[in-house]
């Protein structure tokens, strides 16, 4: 069965561009990027920063380098950084901070609402001491696990930083999809932070791409180590055409996916193998556990249904612009004869 033909609920970063990013990619005007020339990118980048209420902002080809471009920035050699046990930038990006940075990562059990307890960030935060790292940097991630930091946290955390002298950044991969879920304007979030990280090809539905914003000098600093990286992509206008179609016409509909992970959700505790609680569900990522199930030979029942996800003892489910109300029925059809 050809891929384009699967119901893929493994990620949101399976999208597909839709066709008036196409349309815009096969038309986009561009120029040579590492000199500042290209008309596209500079255009995303003027967009992003406005939408996002900062300075500036700098277009990444992922998530992955917009983070890291973070921490090279906010920090120095022998610097460290406070972060999640579970977070993005310290689990699932290759160590780069530590391996390109000589940063040294600090992580904190997540709490089960996504958030770090603050007075163990307090903490945790390093005298200063010969013997010790310098605390330069508090890292969040919202949304976490498909969970949605409170706008009064954000404030306290932010105050925090600030107080003990500390930057503070934001993996917001997924931060339109908390705008969306608490109704705000993506500002209402940005604003506590010195810099955050958003991704353009999860949810909003680009082929590539992320971008990073926070001040003038900041983005400057890392628009460098962009160059060293690698980072430095020419005439990339034409991927930058496709995010400012994200940016622009794909925020809104992120309450759809929302609606159908909730709906995946009621379908999927109607089945007793399942065990799930519903209004746990906020954003598009639906968690659940097996009951004396094995998950690798469900993941292939579906898969030859095709239906993809990732087997694992807890089953993720991301909905995305590529799934619609029908596949959520259809999905939880299938399970449903799987266990009959």
């Amino acid at each position: 069965m050809p891929i384009k033909e699967f119901i893929d609920l493994r990620s949101d970063t399976v999208t597909r561009p839709t066709a008036a990013m196409r349309a815009a990619m096969s038309t986009a005007i561009v120029g040579d990027d590492v000199y500042g020339d290209d008309p596209t990118i500079n255009h995303l980048e003027a967009l992003a920063a406005k939408r996002l209420g900062t300075e500036a902002s700098l277009f990444v080809c992922s998530g992955t380098q917009s983070n890291l471009l973070a921490l090279l920035s906010h920090c120095e050699r022998g610097d460290e950084y406070i972060v999640g046990q579970e977070a993005h930038t310290y689990k699932y990006e290759g160590g780069g901070g530590a391996v390109l940075g000589s940063i040294q990562p600090q992580p904190l059990d997540f709490e089960p609402d996504g958030s770090l307890n603050l007075e163990k960030v307090e903490q945790t935060i390093k005298q200063d001491d010969v013997h010790f790292a310098r605390t330069r940097l508090l890292c969040l991630e919202n949304t976490q696990a498909g969970k949605v930091l409170p706008l009064n946290y954000l404030a306290t955390a932010s105050a925090l930083a600030k107080q003990k002298g500390l930057s503070i950044h934001l993996d917001g991969a997924r931060a339109f999809n908390a705008a969306v879920k608490l109704k705000v304007p993506i500002t209402e979030i940005s604003q506590h932070f010195d810099s955050i990280s958003i991704c353009l090809s999860k949810g909003l539905g680009a082929p590539v791409g992320s971008v990073l914003c926070g001040t003038s000098a900041l983005i400057q600093k890392a628009r460098r180590w962009r160059k060293v990286l690698g980072g430095g992509m020419r005439q990339a206008g034409i991927l930058a055409a496709a995010g400012i179609i994200a940016l622009e016409n794909q925020v809104e509909r992120l309450a759809e996916d929302h609606h159908n992970a909730k709906l995946l959700g009621q379908g999927l505790a109607g089945i007793e193998e399942f065990l799930i609680d519903p209004q746990s569900i906020q954003t598009n990522m639906v968690f659940t556990q097996l009951v004396n199930i094995e998950p690798v030979p469900l993941a292939e029942y579906l898969r030859e249904n095709g239906i993809l996800i990732t087997p694992s003892p807890t089953l993720r489910f991301v909905t995305h612009q590529d799934i619609t109300t029908d596949d959520v029925q259809m999905v939880i059809e299938v399970i449903e004869q799987y266990f009959a």
